[in-house]
């Protein structure tokens, strides 16, 4: 294995790992075999990009799905999840501020242990990251300024921003550090500070929720602002928000938030102003993963009856949107939407978007 820059095959995301993945969960491996070869064929990251999107954590996922994720992909991935807490813990340390590369689902911490989560048993690296999450639930002391321990002192695209900015979506915010660590409840697996993490998490999407990220003059303003109209989705918005939520309430077992959490997945799922603002059949942010989502959030319900009518309209958009995606990968792809649109989660694909 290498820690070079190499190609996107052994991409979850847009690569040929992601195209595995989808012909693991229709059970046709010789067809996974060649993707995997693929995405293999030019050497596996472990350096710093390594992630659960990326590199051997990808591949570890991918090949657990089908179960045959070996002990010597696991130990290289353990020695990536201990680098990352290492450099996590220095950061702290210094009394800096993370970036979102560091704790996100996508390129950090969070995603590491969602794939440590699906190993199926608690181990002292998988509580190692837990504890690392619930430690971004306390406040930080910057410069003479209270802010979130999930603070970035950048903007979500790594773009200088006056202040920083709280970041609150799935792919790359709080609500992603929520859901692995509500799973982890689900899971029977907890850290001290675990609950109260989830909590104080809760509470700030309670507030904060509608908007993909905050700024600092926002968190200074007497009273939240109004949310913009903005795309509902899995990586940023209600939907996805209102999943980690509804594990969130699970986790705390607290109906009021889950009621609250699966009203506003069928309120935004049966808006026309929210639906006119989704323009694909991605995973990511399109009706692949707005079907999945709500899929779920029926699963976990005491009424599952009022999600119906609103798969079968996304499953309807879902499939008359699917033909004119351009690219065959899992996120923003043919692969993803068919997974979606296929209905199943017989290997738990979904687990690496935390919805389940």
């Amino acid at each position: 294995m290498t820690a070079a820059s190499l190609p996107r095959t052994q991409d979850l995301s847009e690569g040929a790992l992601g195209t595995a993945l989808l012909h693991i969960e229709r059970g046709d491996l010789p067809t996974a075999r060649r993707h995997l070869a693929r995405a293999v064929a030019g050497g596996v990251s472990v350096g710093g990009n390594a992630s659960l999107f990326h590199g051997a954590p990808a591949l570890e996922f991918v090949l657990s799905r089908a179960g045959h994720a070996g002990r010597d992909v696991r130990d290289t991935v353990d020695r990536i999840v201990d680098a990352r807490l290492a450099a996590a813990r220095r950061r702290q340390a210094s009394g800096a501020l993370p970036h979102l590369a560091e704790f996100d689902l996508i390129r950090g911490l969070t995603g590491l242990g969602a794939l440590l989560l699906t190993r199926g048993a608690a181990s002292p690296r998988l509580e190692a990251v837990l504890a690392y999450l619930v430690s971004l639930s306390r406040p930080v002391h910057i410069e003479g300024r209270d802010l979130p321990g999930w603070w970035s002192a950048v903007g979500p695209g790594g773009e200088e921003m006056d202040g920083g900015h709280g970041n609150n979506g799935v792919a790359h915010g709080v609500a992603g550090a929520l859901a692995v660590l509500s799973l982890a409840a689900r899971h029977h697996v907890h850290v001290p500070g675990q609950h109260d993490a989830i909590e104080v998490f809760a509470r700030w999407l309670d507030t904060y929720g509608g908007c993909y990220w905050i700024t600092h003059d926002q968190l200074s303003a007497p009273t939240p602002s109004e949310p913009e109209p903005a795309r509902p989705s899995w990586c940023y918005g209600w939907p996805g928000i209102a999943r980690a939520q509804q594990l969130a309430a699970l986790a705390l077992n607290d109906p009021a938030r889950r009621r609250a959490a699966e009203d506003t997945i069928v309120r935004t799922l049966t808006d026309p102003a929210h639906l006119g603002r989704i323009t694909d059949a991605t995973l990511c942010h399109g009706w692949a993963g707005l079907v999945t989502i709500a899929r779920a959030a029926a699963g976990d319900s005491t009424a599952p009856e009022r999600f119906t009518p609103l798969i079968d309209d996304l499953n309807r958009r879902l499939a008359a949107d699917l033909d004119r995606l351009p690219k065959p990968g899992f996120m923003e792809g043919r692969s993803g939407a068919q997974l979606a649109l296929g209905g199943t989660n017989t290997t738990g694909w979904a687990r690496a978007l935390l919805i389940t």
